[in-house]
């Protein structure tokens, strides 16, 4: 039985897949790495960071503010967030 920061491999892929989109979708890509990338000791405090963070982060995700509460409370899902980030942008970069 999975609770609501007990999510399936599967599951926890779909998320980081939506929410990497909605980052890409955005442009954000770069920040968005930097960021999670420089909170790192802080990560425990990200799930309760989110409730400061409500009114953007409902603009940003439509509404759907638990699935973005749950992946920043798990460590693998950042990291998989992270790298899922920079191959997309390493996927749109031109070679010259």
């Amino acid at each position: 039985m999975t609770g609501p920061y007990q999510r399936t491999e599967e599951q926890r892929d779909d998320l980081v897949e939506r929410v990497a989109r909605e980052i890409l979708l955005r442009g954000l890509t770069g920040p968005a790495v930097l960021f999670l990338q420089a909170n790192r000791p802080y990560r425990p405090l990200g799930s309760n960071a989110m409730l400061f963070f409500d009114p953007v982060l409902r603009g940003l995700f439509g509404g759907e503010l638990a699935p973005a509460s749950e992946l920043l409370a798990d460590d693998l899902s950042i990291e998989q967030l992270i790298e899922r980030l920079q191959e997309a942008d390493e996927e749109s970069t031109w070679d010259a």
